[in-house]
């Protein structure tokens, strides 16, 4: 049996990155390796250093939602909404704070632009507006452990640079250390990029709340592998270079396809145990304890050597979280 228990670690709290770093490769990198249990320590400016010709980089080309409304009852009171999904036309489930707004209640956003109702616990409509418009009146919905309001720098630095399919609810985080620089000089010398899409869901950030964790359920999430991502999957293997996830994200999306479907909506939750089929790298950033993120690592990376590899993180103040450090387990 495996506890909640397990996957805690001590944190403090001014290791939680607040801010992104004005340069994205300026990040700390730590790599494991999984066949010495060697720790080492780096800079993801020298990323490339560690990927051979022939390998294949796996991206989550998702792009994040600007679904964070901030609005006002007709009383003045002030209202929060978080768009979680498009029921039918402008009518979507969402998040409200605070979460005694009753029902029939009209919220008013962006000065009177747009107003919505709430029709039911969880859901508001929009009037007089296109749902696609909906978003441009929104904020970049920051993770709750970022404790401040979102500014602009958010919409550049809480996005990939290669982001291109809408609908995530949050950043696939791995892939924010990387220019479109840094990418060019990935491929130029001999290692593939395939991009894949999972539309990261809230799920991301809701704790595991059973002590015995198999019976923890996943929230589904759309995912894609592209005909031309399986083409450049199977030329890997063919030439025996290494998958590479960027982020769980880009894993589960592997792990998913492994058991043969390209598209569809999955809710794989890997935990040690599990025997991973078609992924041989990831690269990710530090996840909060007690989470599904963190056991998803361990399971890569074997659980001692995880936790050990946090706990040095933590002596050497590493930055942890969507605008943290890196890690790389090979």
């Amino acid at each position: 049996m495996l506890k909640l228990s397990e996957f805690d670690y001590p944190l403090p709290k001014e290791l939680i990155a607040q801010y992104p770093l004005k340069n994205r490769e300026d990040a700390r990198l730590l790599i494991v390796n999984r066949q010495t249990s060697e720790l080492s320590h780096g800079s993801f400016k020298d990323i490339g250093g560690f990927f051979k010709k022939n390998d294949l980089l796996v991206l989550n080309d998702t792009k994040v939602l600007l679904c964070r409304l901030m609005g006002k009852k007709v009383t003045g009171g002030r209202v929060e909404i978080l768009l979680t999904k498009r029921i039918n036309g402008t009518t979507f489930s969402c998040l409200v704070q605070p979460s005694r707004t009753k029902v029939g209640e009209n919220i008013i956003f962006a000065q009177g632009k747009i107003k919505g109702t709430i029709n039911r616990r969880g859901q508001i409509s929009f009037k007089q507006i296109d749902a696609d418009e909906i978003y441009n009146y929104g904020v970049v919905p920051l993770p709750p452990y970022i404790k401040r309001e979102p500014e602009d720098l958010d919409t550049i630095y809480y996005q990939t640079v290669y982001a291109k399919n809408e609908g995530a609810l949050a950043s696939p985080t791995a892939g924010l250390h990387f220019s479109q620089e840094s990418l060019a000089s990935i491929q130029a010398s001999g290692v593939n990029l395939a991009y894949v899409t999972l539309h990261v869901g809230l799920g991301t950030f809701r704790p595991v709340k059973c002590e015995e964790i198999t019976e923890h359920k996943m929230e589904p999430e759309y995912f894609n592998v592209s005909d031309e991502a399986v083409k450049l999957l199977k030329q890997a293997k063919v030439n025996n270079g290494r998958v590479i996830a960027v982020g769980t994200t880009a894993l589960r999306t592997l792990e998913t396809y492994s058991d043969g479907r390209q598209e569809g909506s999955t809710d794989l939750f890997i935990y040690p145990g599990y025997k991973f089929k078609l992924v041989d790298g990831l690269l990710t950033n530090f996840h909060l304890p007690k989470t599904t993120l963190l056991m998803l690592v361990c399971a890569f990376g074997g659980k001692e050597l995880m936790l050990k590899a946090y706990q040095e993180a933590v002596e050497k103040k590493y930055r942890f979280y969507s605008y943290g450090d890196a890690m790389l387990i090979v």
